[in-house]
This record gives structure tokens, C-alpha cells and sequence, in this order.
């Protein structure tokens, strides 16, 4: 069964990026019954596509890094369902894209790949495993000056990228620790990876963004994605609240968790790392 969605697009049409946006767009509302949201026109008739987005899940498709189509939802207040951004999917495809305006082969072969993913129901798993995931952890603190940081004790492993894995048999949840959110402050947006992708470990799982920077989650394991965490979406700030408990990414179903956790921390290398790196940082 094919998903229908309102989706709105990346208006840069100044850029090869945006310009496959378009494409893809236009694929959905050929192959499924999707309809399309005019980020020019929603100007103009905001009544008419907020009920558009009331009605179908809402696809957002962001060109670039700028996600001037993310920005757009997040300043109406829309509730994003699912997010693609076409730089990443030509990243994670191996897909080269031009500068022209007119879409070649690679191009359209992206958006092809892109609206095959999207348009089939039965590959969108996107359901969270809160069940088998713990709701809350006891954490070892860690003060410097007015800051404080937590780090939970058990079950967790990390990267010194600062972030975390937790197993539960083959499945994983992800996040970043408190050393980031407290990094990066206030944050303001969360790109999410694309449900059903393969993802290395080391790989980029997503970023974060504040007004102080954007920070790419890279992934302590390899597997695929099977869930993100679709209240940061509208609300990243959970992340800064507790980035262990609601403030998680994603979850994945693991490939290679032996290989992978050769190179992942326990909790007492961790917190040695991040107390060097806080005291650095506050120097």
C-alpha cells in the first residue's frame, strides 16, 4: 500500500539540490495520492495548507543544509511526520549531483530511489521500541563551575564523539550525551536520518543544530535505522532536558555489534574523557 503525504518542498529552485526536491514531489503525487504544499503560495493561503497537514502526514524535503523547507514548517508550527534532505540522500546513495538546473541522469536516479523509499508503506517500520527500552537510568554527575553533567552508569557504551549506544539484544537506541547539549546550548533543530538506511558505524546518524554551531551525531554502531525520535522534531529542546531519556535520536537494528563495540567506551573510560574535555573546555 502506497503512503500519501503533504509535502512540502524546498523552494531553491536556484539549485540542483532543490530542483530534485521538485522532482521528487512531483513523483509522489503521480504514484500516490499525495498532494503538494507551495512554500510561495503558503503565504498567502495558510488556511488552506495547514489543513492539508492536519489532513496527511507531512513530508518535508530540504535541498540542503540551509532546510529552508524545515524552517518554513517549523515557523508554522506543522508537525513534521518525515524528513528527507537531498545532500544527505546523494551522500548515503553514492550519488554525485551537478549544478545545472536541468536534472540529469544521476539526478533523476536519486529521486527516483528517494520516492521508491518513501512511496512504499511496508519499508517505513518508524515505530519506536519504548517497551523494551529503560525509562529512566541513575547517573554519575559531574560539576564544573555552574555546569553539571550527567552520565549514566549502566548499559550505556559511547563513542569520543560523545555519543551513546544502549542494547537491548540486536536493538539500539542512540543519542548524544549531556556534554553536547550543554556544548551546544539552546537547540533550535534536529535533522533526523531517513527511516529504513544503512548506517556505518562512525557514520553520520542526523545533526543538531543551536545557534552556536551544528553538530552531525555520528553513529557508535553499524546497522539500520528502524526508529526516530519524532518528538524532537517539534521539540529539539528535549534533547537539552535530558538527552539520555526523552532527548534520544534514533534506534537501529544492529549488523555488527561485536566488531562494532571493540571501539566503543564503557562508562568509567567515558567519564574520564568527559571530565578532560569539560576541563578543557572550562579552562
Amino acid at each position: 500500500m502506497s503512503k500519501a503525504y503533504a509535502v512540502l518542498p524546498c523552494n531553491g529552485l536556484d539549485k540542483c539540490a532543490g530542483c530534485i526536491t521538485k522532482e521528487v514531489a512531483l513523483k509522489l503525487v503521480e504514484t500516490t495520492e499525495s498532494e503538494i504544499i507551495c512554500p510561495v503560495l503558503y503565504r498567502v493561503a495558510e488556511a488552506r495548507f495547514n489543513k492539508l497537514a492536519e489532513d496527511k502526514p507531512l513530508l518535508v524535503l530540504d535541498g540542503c543544509g540551509t532546510r529552508c523547507a524545515s524552517k518554513l514548517a517549523s515557523e508554522k508550527g506543522l508537525r513534521i511526520s518525515e524528513k528527507i534532505n537531498i545532500t544527505d540522500e546523494a551522500k548515503q546513495n553514492n550519488i554525485d549531483i551537478g549544478n545545472s538546473l536541468r536534472l540529469g541522469d544521476n539526478e533523476l536516479k536519486l529521486a527516483q530511489i528517494i520516492t521508491d523509499k518513501l512511496s512504499k508503506e511496508e519499508a517505513k517500520e518508524n515505530i519506536s521500541s519504548d517497551s523494551i527500552f529503560p525509562e529512566s537510568f541513575n547517573y554519575e554527575v559531574y560539576s564544573k563551575d555552574k555546569f553539571i553533567f550527567r552520565l549514566p552508569k549502566e548499559g550505556f557504551l559511547y563513542n569520543e564523539n560523545d555519543c551513546w549506544v544502549y542494547v537491548v539484544g540486536n536493538k539500539a537506541r542512540i543519542g548524544v550525551t549531556d556534554y553536547v547539549q550543554q556544548s551546544l546550548s539552546d537547540i533550535m533543530f534536529f535533522t533526523a536520518p531517513s527511516i529504513g538506511s544503512e548506517i556505518e558505524q562512525f557514520g553520520e546518524l542526523g545533526t543538531i543544530e543551536s545557534g552556536k554551531a551544528v553538530f552531525e551525531v555520528v553513529s557508535p554502531v553499524s546497522g539500520h535505522v528502524t526508529a526516530i525520535n519524532e518528538k524532537l522534531m517539534e521539540a529539539p529542546e528535549l534533547i537539552n532536558e535530558n538527552p539520555y531519556e526523552k532527548g534520544w535520536i534514533a534506534e537501529m537494528e544492529l549488523s555488527d555489534f561485536e566488531s562494532d563495540k571493540d571501539l566503543l567506551y564503557e562508562f568509567d573510560k567515558y567519564f574520564e574523557i568527559l571530565k578532560r574535555k569539560v576541563d578543557d573546555f572550562h579552562v
